[in-house]
């Protein structure tokens, strides 16, 4: 079964504008151990430098397993998009107030996706809002 592991906060913090599907450049410690579990995406966030997309701070732990290859819990991956994708992210990265989150991270096939989402912070009264709405379409249901 697939694991799926998802950045709950960032649909808390951030009001999600658009999403991309990148492939993540992986080592072999970093696969086995996230088969294994406990990916957090905590202090997590994505960056274009140079022509790339590089996903910081997501904390992958080290596979207990692995010798003395075990790779950094916290180092910067590369992620795969294509060159059309990268040029739309930093148009859109050049507009204020705008940043890249990774919201999920799961295994497609033989290859780990992240999905990361061009957003905007939200200010608390939003986040109010949000959670009005949240609590109203629960009791909805429930009725």
């Amino acid at each position: 079964m697939p694991r799926v592991y998802t950045n709950r906060r960032a649909h808390y913090e951030y009001e999600l504008l658009e999403r991309f599907e990148a492939g993540i450049s992986l080592t072999g410690s970093e696969v086995k151990s996230v088969r294994a579990g406990g990916v957090d995406f905590r202090d997590a966030f994505a960056r274009l430098s140079n022509g790339n997309v590089d996903l910081e701070g997501l904390y992958i732990p080290t596979y207990h397993e692995a010798t003395y290859n075990n790779h950094e819990p916290r180092r910067k991956r590369r992620l795969l998009l294509h060159r059309e994708e990268i040029a739309k992210l930093k148009r859109g990265l050049e507009q204020k107030g705008l940043t890249l989150v990774p919201t999920r991270l799961y295994e497609k096939g033989h290859y780990f996706k992240v999905e990361i989402a061009l957003a905007r912070g939200k200010q608390l009264h939003d986040k109010r809002r949000a959670e009005a709405e949240k609590t109203v379409r629960r009791e909805l249901r429930n009725l």
